[in-house]
């Protein structure tokens, strides 16, 4: 049996820590699949991550009305002597949205799925080992990196059977850099929670993220005039803000708890297992593959290989 670290005080066993990531993989598998189609209607892809962002401030807007534990959070942050660095991890998350919009239509989902997952499992072995992560400066144990090249082949193996595209370099490049954005986002914010409360390092996360999409988007052409006459009227292409508040929290409790490479691979197995309910769910969806639940299921052993840890990790001790 593998010796788990024991939860800082105030975080969730790693147990509950992992299946609390593969919440917000599931929603994040949701998400994408609404902010494209909402993109696709409009006639650009980055209009789906704008509007995203902007009902997830809404939402957050909401909560600092109706949380005393946001508003108390926010009241801390002078007080937290937090690097500066660690307010940009919506920064971070925006740069992810920014960059697939970039590449996704270039090498094609599975190639930048790929990539992804390898940057963000490279970025959260590097992040761990460095000990950005309120979870502790984590070694580089061979379960760890095992764990994370099991999860890049995972997804590979899951991707076998869809259209690989052309695979310019450049965007590949772009892919890898945009999952360690993702996992750097896990651990600043995480720091910032970690020093306040979970709802004010959500408000952190989308007080730096809507001004770089906002930013990015009008690069991109997102607001060129007569979007606002193609505009769909179901509700549910919407849906993207709440997921995406969804997915940070999720993030934000986990990373607590068990660090930013199990995390991310725990947010991997349920992206995948939310792709096989949409594409059985979803009319004209894709059936389960053999390749689909075979990189699943390896998802999971990653998860699990990477929780072999035969020593604690040292606890997180902020600078004071």
């Amino acid at each position: 049996m593998s010796r788990l670290a024991p939860p800082a005080a105030g975080t969730l066993p790693a147990w509950a820590a992992l299946a609390v990531a593969s919440v917000g993989g599931v929603s994040s598998a949701v998400q994408s699949v609404v902010n494209a189609e909402l993109g696709e209607r409009v006639g650009n892809a980055s209009f789906g991550a704008v509007v995203s962002t902007l009902t997830g401030s809404a939402v957050v807007v909401v909560g600092l009305a109706v949380m005393p534990s946001m508003r108390r959070g926010l009241r801390a942050l002078p007080h937290a002597k937090l690097p500066w660095w660690t307010y940009l991890g919506g920064a971070c998350g925006a740069a992810f949205v920014t960059i697939a919009t970039y590449a996704v239509p270039v090498v094609g989902v599975a190639a930048f799925t790929i990539a992804q997952v390898t940057g963000g499992s490279l970025g959260g072995l590097v992040v761990d080992r460095a000990g950005l992560a309120p979870a502790g400066r984590l070694p580089l144990t061979a379960p760890r990196v095992g764990g994370a090249l099991l999860g890049v082949g995972a997804v590979a193996l899951a991707q076998v059977d869809r259209p690989i595209g052309d695979l310019a370099v450049d965007m590949v490049a772009l892919g890898i850099l945009g999952g360690a954005a993702v996992a750097l986002q896990g651990a600043f914010n995480g720091r910032v929670s970690a020093r306040t409360t979970n709802a004010a390092g959500t408000a952190v996360n989308f007080a730096s993220a809507t001004p770089t999409v906002l930013l990015a988007a009008a690069l991109l052409g997102a607001f060129a005039s007569g979007w606002s006459t193609r505009l769909p009227t179901e509700w549910y292409l919407y849906a993207g803000g709440p997921l995406s508040v969804v997915i940070v929290v999720c993030l934000l409790v986990s990373v607590r708890a068990v660090g930013v490479l199990r995390t991310g691979l725990s947010v991997v197995a349920g992206q995948l297992t939310g792709a096989l309910l949409l594409d059985t769910l979803l009319p004209g969806g894709r059936h389960a593959t053999p390749a689909l639940l075979a990189g699943a299921t390896l998802t999971v052993a990653a998860v699990a290989l990477a929780s072999a840890r035969p020593r604690s990790a040292r606890p997180y001790r902020p600078r004071t």
